[in-house]
């Protein structure tokens, strides 16, 4: 097979197959060579993992995961994909295509079924507009994976590596920290995608936690609060928590100093451990 990061052999696939790339489930397939290595790279996975790749476009990222890993299992929604995807991964073995909306699949029943008593990894090129519920899901589901390392708009990079407590932090950040440890690899321009999007990307690592980083009694309740402090940046925390959980003012206040800190913080300057602090004093 031609090297499928060469514009000219994307050009004829598509051609071949009537596909046109869309905006709507945020194609860009990488064109720069040297990426698809080094993303595999900074996922550290090597023959003894299995993978689970989301969106594998027309697989370039996906035959370099497949030439390292034990197995490749990619999820992909668009439902024109798969002849393309036949020709482009004829031959390799180790590779399953999966046709479903991530959001909406099973999959803890889908790893637990294709890797068993393999170490398993999350790796992939993310769309841009659905990076954070992606995420979450991955997250929250408590899924059976060590690690996920992920390419995403450089902005949506500095989220999700953000420390909680720093200027940067947001409530992705809170809910990131609080699953994983995060760290941004590196950048990638966007001459290395096709279409060329009209920002810088960026991977990021999660390391998943064996246990989360705080320990809450009420987990829905703990990252309500975190959401409803984020939901109104220009706001003190105790104004847009009040306001994001329709509390009474002077109840949040008193609980925010209860915990030790000033009626005037900001949720930014706000660890994983003071909102829970905060949380315990509004119960």
């Amino acid at each position: 097979m031609p090297e499928l990061t060469d514009l000219s052999v994307i050009r004829t696939l598509c051609e071949k197959y009537n596909f046109a790339l869309s905006k709507g489930f945020g194609q860009n397939f990488i064109i720069n060579p040297g990426l698809p290595p080094k993303i595999v790279d900074a996922s550290g996975v090597d023959k003894s993992w299995g993978v689970l790749e989301i969106g594998p476009g027309i697989g370039v990222l996906t035959k370099e995961l497949a030439r390292r890993a034990a197995k490749v299992v990619s999820i992909e929604v668009d439902e024109r994909l798969p002849p393309l995807l036949a020709e482009t991964m004829a031959g390799v073995e180790n590779f399953k295509l999966v046709l479903q909306d991530v959001l909406k699949a099973d999959l803890r029943a889908l790893i637990e079924e294709e890797f068993p008593g393999m170490p398993v990894a999350v790796c992939a090129n993310l769309p841009y507009y659905i990076t954070s519920p992606i995420v979450m899901k991955l997250l929250g589901d408590r899924l059976p994976i060590r690690n996920l390392t992920v390419m995403v708009q450089k902005e949506a990079a500095d989220r999700l590596a953000a420390a909680p407590g720093t200027r940067a932090s947001s409530a992705i950040s809170c809910a990131v920290s609080y699953y994983a440890t995060s760290k941004l690899m590196f950048t990638a321009a966007p001459g290395s995608f096709y279409p060329a999007p009209k920002v810088t990307s960026a991977v990021v690592r999660m390391d998943i936690r064996t246990t989360p980083a705080v320990q809450v009694e009420d987990e829905d309740g703990y990252f309500a609060l975190i959401r409803a402090a984020f939901g109104q940046r220009r706001k003190t925390a105790a104004n847009a928590i009040a306001s994001g959980l329709g509390l009474p003012k002077d109840k949040v206040i008193a609980a925010i100093e209860a915990a030790g800190f000033d009626a005037r913080i900001r949720p930014e300057a706000l660890t994983l451990e003071d909102f829970a602090a905060v949380q315990r004093e509004l119960k």
